[in-house]
């Protein structure tokens, strides 16, 4: 791998003056041909000699945050801008017009490319961030605070709690992000992430497994053990790229006891999990912080480092996951407290929401849900899983209550919405 990316790093000006001269070219001072250089400036200019009102995509149908966002002024005023990387607004909102919305979840419609789609795009980016971050405006600042110890509580009555989990993503600085990154730059998150895990000591030690280099083996018992990430098939992230040259550079590594993983190159440059059977989230996180702080530790030891704003936390793909990026969730049954009309509003006064035990696409079966913190930014790694678990013993007490055919008005959050 080192030595693919000392190949990869080389200047790539000889290749092209070569290529060139044989084909009677000159190059420019970059060493590419002149021809391919204009052939770009044509390409730009034919772009931009329809008006953006020509260009301005039909969101009529639309239900994502985007639809509810984007106008013709604010896409006039931004469409031919572009980041650092080349990075433009219609790459950012593609996946948001080929997906008009979704029948489980409200979707966001728009994807960053890099670091600084945030900022170039903010006009769109900031009111969507508003949208889905629970009124986080331009003015806020993120916190972050990885200290478990200052957990109260965490252990679930496992009668109730058959799982607990907590995973977050992060982004390597000065790498495009998966929708808009290269070849080179995936392989190159993947060399760097690679040797910080090689690094890792004691319970966190483990093996790294290439999507594309595994043997039968160890496919299957990646399947078995239900770690194994699939190529996306859902045009949310099929239409943002996300699916390119797969399996390239795309992987799972996971320590020996198979309870602390960290997926690269799927939807983020990292997805890093910390789990395990049973109902102790205090300790599930706890492990979750060290193996994080271990993983940036041997990163930056090594000139490297995770995407941070001052203002919007740790930066990922999806406007969604900004600040923690954090989901922590538990699978945990409910049979009876689901079928009340106002479980949708007790989750939402406690900031939770709910999924099927197989994945956002997946209804609930048995009463069994996977619940999870529904807020990202704004709020601390501490604060999210420590609501997590204040909401989700107040469900099982209610829950206990209508087992024994009690009522739970007074367990209900005071601050739930009337229905």
């Amino acid at each position: 791998m080192a030595a693919m990316l000392r190949a990869l790093s080389k200047p790539l000006n000889m290749a092209a003056g070569v290529g060139a001269a044989a084909l009677g070219l000159a190059t420019g001072a970059m060493g590419f041909p002149e021809a391919a250089n204009d052939c770009k400036s044509k390409v730009k200019k034919a772009y931009r000699q329809f008006m953006p009102c020509m260009d301005y995509p039909d969101l009529s149908k639309h239900n994502n945050c985007l639809s509810k966002v984007l106008t013709p002024q604010m896409y006039t005023k931004l469409r031919d801008l572009q980041t650092p990387s080349g990075y433009t607004l219609d790459m950012a909102i593609q996946t948001g017009v080929d997906n008009p919305g979704h029948p489980f979840i409200s979707t966001v419609g728009v994807v960053a490319g890099d670091e600084e789609s945030y900022e170039v795009f903010k006009e769109l980016m900031d009111p969507i961030i508003l949208d889905r971050h629970n009124g986080f405006g331009p003015n806020d600042r993120h916190k972050t605070d990885l200290d478990a110890s200052k957990i109260k509580g965490g252990k679930f009555d496992e009668k109730y709690v058959l799982s607990s989990r907590v995973r977050t993503g992060r982004s390597i600085k000065g790498h495009s992000l998966p929708p808009h990154c290269t070849r080179a730059e995936r392989r190159s998150v993947e060399h760097i992430v690679t040797s910080a895990l090689n690094s890792l000591q004691g319970d966190l030690s483990g093996t790294y497994y290439p999507l594309s280099g595994m043997t039968d083996d160890e496919q299957q018992q990646l399947i078995d053990d239900h770690f194994l990430f699939d190529k996306p098939v859902s045009p949310l992230l099929t239409c943002a790229g996300m699916a390119r040259d797969w399996p390239d550079a795309r992987g799972i590594w996971h320590n020996k006891n198979k309870n602390f993983l960290i997926w690269i190159n799927e939807e983020d440059h990292t997805r890093v999990i910390s789990m395990e059977k049973g109902g102790d989230m205090r300790k599930v996180f706890e492990r979750f912080c060290r193996g994080l702080k271990q993983v940036e530790k041997h990163i930056e030891e090594h000139g490297h480092g995770f995407m941070w704003s001052e203002r919007l936390g740790y930066i990922l793909t999806c406007p969604s996951n900004l600040g923690t990026g954090l989901r922590a969730g538990v699978h945990v049954k409910l049979p009876k407290l689901s079928q009340d009309k106002r479980f949708d509003n007790i989750l939402q006064a406690y900031r939770l929401q709910k999924r099927g035990t197989g994945g956002v696409d997946t209804a609930a079966v048995g009463g069994t849900f996977d619940i999870s913190n529904l807020d990202r930014l704004g709020h601390s790694e501490v604060e999210l899983v420590q609501q997590v678990i204040n909401g989700v013993n107040n469900l099982i007490d209610m829950e206990k209550s209508l087992e024994k055919g009690k009522k739970i008005e007074s367990l209900l959050p005071k601050n739930m919405k009337s229905q």
